[in-house]
């Protein structure tokens, strides 16, 4: 599939040299992404006056530093045009809502719970990554210090879980022991993720793509599923059809983070905030990577040598790396299976009984985990 004619494809995203699509490819002019574009709009509307009354009712400075993360105002608590995230994560659990068919307000302490754990995530991914900007501004240990932010997150975690509890009598238990369970997993994937950099790039230790695709499916999976799952627990659904929801918020995660490490290699800085190749350059084991080394076993050692976790790697190795990686069919690997994440997805929404128009918003939205330039 090439490019749609007058779709912009920037550097981060350019085909690989074997020719296979950009995964700005899969969407088309005036296709999903202007349909996603006004979702997320009318999910904001529904979604952020609770998500603001929330965060004003934390202690004065946890509360800045939260605001200033979700882009409300500046680090001297200036308001501020805003440019914080786009706000998936709460539409998904407002249209799984819909998609039961219950309304809208039903979803929102969902929506808030769950951005709220979104942002908590970050802050303390971007402390345990050394990460100093985040959405093209400093992340909050940068702004404002490492104890700060992580009392920060810690009161935006404490926060999301009040929010569910008082949501609703019946449900609200459900919803409370379901986000609870995607804690557990959303760390255990992070630990994974972070011993992962620790390990060789080959021999008996090496990191194996099971072992990969199980973290994902913790790390970024979890979120999603729940998200997307969270808002249909509250309207009481049946398991039948908030199980579909959730299984399909995991193939989106999936396909999001295998995004995320084709960025986090070849990634545009001006895209992405942080400096090309800065996966290599940490040692991550990513999608690309392993790939590469599933189908070139000899990549291992040359990696090894080029990536030497003695000493930092000059641009010339890292950059050599990353090339080899291109070489074995990593690059390509890893977009080709985010796209079919995101069909399978699709095809098990579109085959259970759900409200069709929401589906089709939400099969429209999960177009933007493969097109992360919006």
């Amino acid at each position: 599939m090439s490019p749609q004619a007058g779709l912009h494809t920037p550097e981060s995203l350019r085909p690989p040299r074997d020719g296979s699509a950009p995964v700005a490819a899969v969407t088309s002019r005036g296709g999903p992404a202007p349909r996603a574009a006004a979702t997320l709009a009318r999910c904001r509307d529904v979604v952020e006056p609770a998500l603001r009354e929330a965060v004003q009712g934390l202690h004065p400075e946890p509360g800045r530093i939260a605001a200033h993360s979700f882009g409300w105002c500046e680090t001297d608590g200036t308001p501020s045009a805003g440019c914080g995230g786009k706000g998936v994560r709460p539409a998904l659990a407002v249209l799984g809502a819909e998609a039961v068919g219950a309304s809208a307000d039903v979803a929102v302490p969902a929506a808030v719970a769950i951005e709220l754990i979104h942002t908590f995530s970050l802050m303390h991914d971007d402390i345990m990554d050394g990460d100093e900007t985040r959405r093209h501004r400093d992340s909050s240990w940068k702004a404002f210090g490492t104890g700060p932010a992580v009392l920060a997150g810690d009161a935006l975690f404490a926060l999301a879980v009040r929010t569910l509890a008082e949501a609703d009598d019946v449900h609200g238990g459900s919803a409370v022991r379901q986000l609870a369970v995607m804690l557990g997993e959303l760390v255990h994937g992070q630990a994974d993720d972070v011993q992962f950099e620790k390990r060789p790039w080959t021999g008996g230790g090496a990191v194996s793509l099971t072992e990969y695709r199980a973290m994902a499916t913790r790390k970024t999976g979890a979120l999603l599923g729940c998200a997307v799952a969270l808002g249909p627990v509250l309207a009481g659904a049946p398991p039948r059809l908030t199980d579909a929801l959730a299984r399909a918020g995991r193939e989106w995660g999936l396909a999001f983070q295998a995004v995320d490490d084709v960025l986090g290699i070849w990634g545009d800085p001006a895209v992405t905030g942080k400096p090309v190749h800065s996966d290599l350059r940490r040692g991550k084991k990513t999608l690309p990577v392993l790939a590469a080394l599933a189908e070139d076993p000899s990549l291992g050692p040359r990696l090894e040598r080029l990536l030497d976790g003695r000493t930092p790697p000059d641009e010339a190795r890292v950059r050599r790396a990353a090339d080899l990686i291109e070489e074995a069919g990593g690059r390509t690997y890893a977009l080709r299976d985010a796209r079919a994440r995101v069909a399978v997805a699709r095809d098990r929404l579109r085959a259970a009984p759900l409200v069709a128009p929401r589906v089709d918003e939400l099969v429209a939205l999960s177009e933007l985990f493969l097109d992360r330039r919006m």
